[in-house]
């Protein structure tokens, strides 16, 4: 006894003990161009999310109001890039630079106050996006 029915389009039974299944391959580049879309996000709400007097902002120096806590998370949030610029193979440079900004921010970024103000003016999250950016364009 034969089974032929099509289960949603996907999946065919064909016989007792053969399950035929349609795999759809994911293309690399669409993933790469939607995890540049989610970093973009992520570096806006961090660096740039609002403005006061036309003065832009995120979230980023507000969380750093936290001593050395919100600095330590700030951090471990800005290694999104980093993680993407490894995942995708764009280079160790790429990554280098990424990590210099990410030190730069939390080095200025501890003195307290004031370092919440150099935060929002250094927006290392919004250069390493853009330095990610630029890697793929060359990638491809």
């Amino acid at each position: 006894m034969r089974i032929d029915e099509t289960l949603a389009g996907a999946i065919r039974i064909t016989g007792m003990s053969t399950l035929a299944v349609q795999v759809h391959r994911v293309d690399p580049s669409l993933d790469l161009e939607s995890d540049l879309r989610t970093a973009r996000w992520l570096a806006t709400l961090l660096d740039a999310q609002f403005s006061i007097g036309g003065f832009k902002f995120g979230i980023d120096p507000i969380i750093d109001l936290v001593p050395v806590v919100g600095d330590a998370l700030m951090v471990v949030v800005g290694l999104y890039p980093v993680y993407l610029a490894r995942k995708h193979n764009l280079g160790r440079a790429v990554q280098t630079r990424m990590m210099l900004n990410l030190a730069i921010e939390f080095v200025g970024g501890a003195i307290p106050l004031v370092g919440s103000l150099f935060d929002a003016a250094y927006r290392a999250n919004l250069k390493n996006v853009a330095l990610l950016e630029k890697a793929a364009r060359r990638a491809r």
